[in-house]
């Protein structure tokens, strides 16, 4: 398992042709698995079953197709992006139990800073409630996503992966609907009041990795 880990902005066109490289690699035995964190410059991405209508501004940022599952996203300075590099050949040709495990990682590593985050039935990406928020339309307790996953498999083979906010500038998911989602906000760790920095967040994924993934 090789970790990888890039300092500044990565070009999304650069990360893609690497992962490109590194997954055809790997699925002909040519290459170790590898998790890569890095930091993207101010971006949206389509999934593919993004809507043409949840992205709000695309005259903001760049607009990408990702060709992994979800809808919109984005990607900026001040968020982690984990693109993950796995051979499912090796691990389990389950998709459904890797995303669940994608999911544990990312609520563990939360975890690590007293953070619980939680999945929801039919809503992508990890959760955090915040009671101290207005109640939503329907009474219930508010909620802000602080994590995104998007996968995609070539012969058994992941990539893309993870995002978890650290301190983004969150005024720039408006100009999408995050996940195809209106009635829920987002939040970061920095927004939650933890003086989380990148590297801290880079320790407690590592260690949270290898507890889930072994």
């Amino acid at each position: 398992m090789e970790w990888k880990i890039s300092d500044g902005l990565t070009s999304y066109e650069d990360a893609l042709a690497f992962m490109e490289a590194r997954v055809d690699a790997i699925s002909r035995g040519e290459a170790d698995e590898c998790i890569w964190l890095l930091e993207h410059p101010p971006l949206y991405t389509a999934g593919t079953s993004a809507q043409p209508e949840d992205l709000v501004d695309p005259e903001r940022f760049p607009v990408y197709e990702a060709k992994r599952g979800g809808q919109y996203t984005y990607h900026g300075p001040g968020q982690r992006v984990a693109y993950v590099m796995l051979d499912l050949n090796k691990r389990g040709k389950d998709v459904r139990q890797f995303v669940h495990t994608l999911e544990a990682w990312v609520i563990d590593t939360l975890d690590s800073f007293n953070v619980k985050g939680e999945i929801r039935e039919g809503r992508v990406g990890v959760w955090v409630t915040r009671p101290e928020k207005p109640l939503s339309i329907t009474g219930e307790v508010a909620e802000d996503k602080i994590a995104a996953i998007g996968i995609r498999l070539r012969k058994w083979v992941s990539f893309h992966g993870i995002s978890i906010n650290v301190e983004p500038d969150l005024e720039h998911f408006t100009g999408i609907v995050p996940c195809g989602i209106t009635e829920h906000g987002v939040t970061s760790l920095v927004d939650l009041g933890l003086p989380v920095t990148m590297e801290d967040l880079d320790v407690a994924l590592k260690a949270a990795f290898e507890r889930n993934f072994g």
